[in-house]
């Protein structure tokens, strides 16, 4: 059993949770140095939502499904529960949404230009089409529960 499944599980007979409720165990950013940050962030309590690039329908989170959050070293660090999940055009995200997510100050201004910059990287080099303000993301606020 390797250490994602036994920390699942672990949570799950601590908690009475049914096994099945696991959406995935993933790790936040760009890259190991992202997800470090990241899931510090998380497991404090700061970091308590995130948006990322809508593609299809598939990659919905579902509203009261778990994570595991890992670190830059794929070990995990906590688990998080889906509390609301919306898709909108980027420019549409409010300040509240980027307040939640924690990062730098905190503010809109420094949430716009970092998500910016990573969603044209991610657009062109990942997904082979071009970032605009109409480019649907998936805003999503999660709760930390263990």
């Amino acid at each position: 059993m390797n250490s994602i499944s036994k920390f699942w599980n672990e949570f799950c007979q601590k908690n009475k949770i049914a096994p099945s409720a696991l959406e995935g165990a993933y790790a936040f950013g760009a890259n190991s140095h992202d997800a470090d940050v990241l899931s510090d962030l998380i497991n404090r309590g700061i970091k308590t939502a995130t948006t990322s690039i809508y593609t299809s329908a598939d990659d919905v989170p579902v509203v009261g499904m778990y994570s595991i959050v890992l670190d830059g070293n794929n070990q995990p660090v906590c688990v998080i529960k889906n509390e609301t999940v919306e898709i909108m055009p980027f420019k549409n995200v409010t300040e509240k949404h980027a307040y939640l997510e924690g990062e730098g100050d905190r503010s809109y201004e420094y949430w716009r230009k970092v998500h910016e910059a990573f969603f044209t990287w991610e657009c062109k080099e990942e997904l082979g089409k071009k970032f605009t303000e109409d480019t649907e993301v998936v805003c999503e606020t999660f709760t930390k529960v263990g």
